[in-house]
C-alpha cells in the first residue's frame, strides 16, 4: 500500500482572509452581495433542467444587453479572452485575411490570436489615445479584402471608445464580417448590435456586469453564421468549436450534449448580473457612466491632471486615462494608494504602459461617491510619493 511522501502544505492547513479593496482598476470590478449570494446557491449538474433553464434566461439577457434577435446567443466558459478566441477561431480560417484596427492592446491581442491560426493579418493602427476613421478602413478593406474586421470598442488600455456607426455597412459591402470586441463598454456606452450592423460581439462577466471572472457572452448575426457553420476545415479549439457550443446552449435545435462541464456557479452569478442590468434599463446605466465619467473628469482637470484621450466624445466612460503626473513614478502612486486607501488603480498596458494611470468605474462602483474617494486618494498620494526635481 502507497503512503505518502509529501506532506500537506502549511500554507493551506490555516484559513485565509481575503482583504476587502475597492476595485477602481480596469477591471474586474467589485461584485455586489446580490450576485455574491448567486453564486453561493447549491450546486447543480450542468446540464439539469434547472440549469438549463438558467441558461436560456443568460442568453435572454444578452441579447437585451446587446440589443440583438440573435438565436446564435450564449455565454462562453472562460474569461474575455476566450470569447476573443471564440470569435476569431471560428469565423477565419488558415489563409484568410483578416484586418484589425489597432487601437490599444486588445487589437494586438487579436493580431497574435489571429496570427496563431495561420491567418493572414492585416493592421490599421491608430495613435495612442486616437481612433481610425471609417475612411481609413474603408481604404484597408479595399486593399487587403478581409473576411472579418476586427475592431475593439472600448479599449481599456487607451481609455478610447472607438464609434461604431457606418462601419457594419461598410464591412457588408466588401463581404465582411464585423468583428467588436466590448469587454469594457458594454452597458457603459451605448451599443446597439442589430442596428450597427455588428456580425459577432463579445463581453465579459467581470466589468459593468459585476461578475466574477469566468462567463464571456458572446453573439453571431445570421451572417456569421453562414460563414461559420460552413468552413472548410474545422476550428482549431475543440472546446471554442461554435458547432458544439451551439448544441450546449439550444441555439441548433436538436437536443442538447455533453460538450463540457460548465461553470455551473459562475451562471448563476452571469444571471443575477444579466438581471440587475435588465431592473436598470440600458439607457439608465449609459446615463449613469456618462455623467459619472465627466464628473470625474472635472475634478481631474481641477487637481491640475491631464486625460490622456483629448477628444472629450472619444473617453471611454468606464476606463478613464490619465497621464502619468510628470516627475512621479506611477508604480508608487497607485502602491501608495492600494497600501493607504485600499483602493486599486493601473498603470498603462501596451502602448499606454508606462504613459498612464487608469481608474474604472463600472456598474455598482460608477458613482460620484467613489469619484470622490478616488480623487482624495490621488491627492494624498501626490502629496506623499517622491517628486524628482529633475
Amino acid at each position: 500500500m502507497l503512503s505518502e511522501t509529501i506532506p500537506p502544505p502549511t500554507c493551506l492547513l490555516k484559513s485565509y482572509v481575503v482583504p476587502h479593496r475597492h476595485m477602481f482598476g480596469p477591471g474586474p470590478s467589485n461584485v455586489p452581495p446580490r450576485i455574491l449570494a448567486a453564486g453561493a446557491q447549491p450546486i447543480l449538474g450542468h446540464l439539469h433542467a434547472e440549469t438549463v433553464e438558467i441558461m436560456n434566461h443568460i442568453k435572454s439577457g444578452i441579447q437585451y444587453a446587446f440589443q440583438t434577435n440573435n438565436s446564435m446567443t450564449l455565454a462562453v466558459s472562460g474569461p474575455g479572452h476566450a470569447a476573443m478566441e471564440c470569435a476569431i477561431f471560428n469565423s477565419v480560417e488558415p489563409g484568410e485575411s483578416i484586418l484589425i484596427v489597432v487601437n490599444g492592446i486588445w487589437g494586438e491581442r487579436a493580431s497574435e490570436m489571429a496570427g496563431r491560426i495561420g491567418a493572414r493579418v492585416n493592421t490599421v493602427v491608430a495613435a495612442p489615445g486616437g481612433y481610425v476613421t471609417n475612411k481609413d478602413i474603408e481604404q484597408a478593406l479595399e486593399k487587403y479584402n478581409p473576411v472579418v474586421l476586427f475592431l475593439c470598442h472600448g479599449e481599456s488600455s487607451t481609455g478610447v471608445v472607438h464609434p461604431l456607426d457606418g462601419i457594419g455597412g461598410l464591412c457588408h459591402r466588401h463581404n465582411c464580417l464585423f468583428l467588436v470586441d466590448a469587454v469594457a463598454s458594454l452597458a457603459g456606452a451605448p451599443l446597439h448590435m442589430d442596428i450597427q450592423d455588428i456580425d459577432i460581439l463579445y463581453t465579459g462577466s467581470q466589468k459593468v456586469l459585476n461578475a466574477p471572472p469566468g462567463t464571456a457572452p458572446i453573439s453571431f448575426s445570421e451572417r456569421a453564421c453562414q460563414k461559420i457553420f460552413n468552413r472548410k476545415t474545422k476550428p482549431v479549439s475543440y472546446f471554442l468549436d461554435m458547432s458544439w457550443l451551439a448544441n450546449y446552449w439550444g441555439c441548433d435545435g436538436t437536443p442538447r450534449m455533453y460538450h463540457h462541464t460548465g461553470p455551473v456557479s459562475g451562471f448563476f452569478c452571469l444571471r443575477e448580473a444579466l438581471a440587475i442590468l435588465s431592473e436598470t434599463g440600458l439607457e439608465n446605466s449609459w446615463k449613469q457612466h456618462k455623467e459619472v465619467a465627466e464628473y470625474f473628469h472635472e475634478g481631474l482637470v481641477a487637481m491640475g491632471l491631464k486625460l490622456f484621450v483629448q477628444d472629450k466624445i472619444m473617453r471611454l466612460p468606464t476606463v478613464t486615462t490619465i497621464v502619468a503626473p510628470s516627475g512621479y513614478d506611477w508604480k508608487e502612486i497607485t502602491a501608495y494608494i492600494m497600501k493607504t486607501h485600499q483602493i486599486e488603480i493601473s498603470g498603462g498596458l501596451g502602448p499606454s504602459a508606462g504613459v498612464v494611470l487608469r481608474v474604472g468605474l463600472m456598474g455598482c462602483n460608477s458613482t460620484k461617491a467613489n469619484v470622490d474617494m478616488i480623487l482624495a486618494a490621488l491627492a494624498d498620494a501626490l502629496k506623499h510619493c517622491h517628486k524628482s526635481r529633475v
